[in-house]
């Protein structure tokens, strides 16, 4: 069996922001105008990985439908996406997501100094692939990236693959606010001073 078809690995639907434009057929930029300027999006749907947000994709089908125009999903884009992300399943509440973590969540999770050495052991087939990437950047469900530390720890070579115990409670229950839980403001907005 190629992939792993326990529960734990099946994965909700999401979509990232590039995803979402692409169900709608509009530009990245617009779903980030949708949120910043015209305000019919926000993130109460969406779960904020590795400083992104994805959101729930049963909340993203039926987005058009709640925006003053009313908007039409892309029928053959969502099944595509769909497709490429099963063994999946339907999500209507963020709280109902088991633990997910982008790279971010996991250099905090493992103690590393950087993003690299992640990379390096991903690319080199050390560390399990990614369950999914959307918008471009990884994301694994946490648990199955749990259970296979005793295997990473015995073919260590340089990164000791220690769990931090707290960050795994945090990234668990929901309450985790290391780096990548929340969204850094770019270009303009990063240099304004709030008020």
């Amino acid at each position: 069996m190629a992939e792993d078809q326990r529960p734990a690995a099946r994965k909700p639907y999401l979509a990232g922001g590039a995803e979402f434009a692409g169900l709608y057929d509009v530009k990245r930029l617009q779903v980030s105008q949708w949120i910043s300027r015209d305000h019919t999006l926000g993130y109460q749907h969406a779960k904020i990985i590795s400083g992104s947000p994805y959101w729930l994709l049963q909340f993203v089908k039926g987005f058009g439908q709640t925006t003053p125009r009313t908007k039409y999903v892309n029928e053959v884009a969502l099944a595509a996406l769909v497709k490429e992300q099963d063994p999946g399943y339907w999500v209507g509440q963020v709280d109902q997501l088991p633990p997910l973590v982008g790279q971010a969540e996991l250099v905090s999770l493992f103690q590393l100094p950087s993003g690299a050495l992640l990379r390096k052991a991903v690319g080199t087939g050390r560390f399990r692939p990614a369950n999914y990437t959307l918008s471009g950047s990884p994301i694994w469900l946490l648990e199955p990236v749990v259970e296979d530390v005793p295997a990473l720890q015995a073919g260590a070579r340089g990164v000791d693959w220690v769990v931090d115990e707290r960050v795994l409670a945090a990234l668990r229950d929901g309450t985790y606010e290391g780096p990548g839980a929340r969204i850094v403001p770019r270009g303009k907005a990063a240099h304004q001073t709030p008020n």
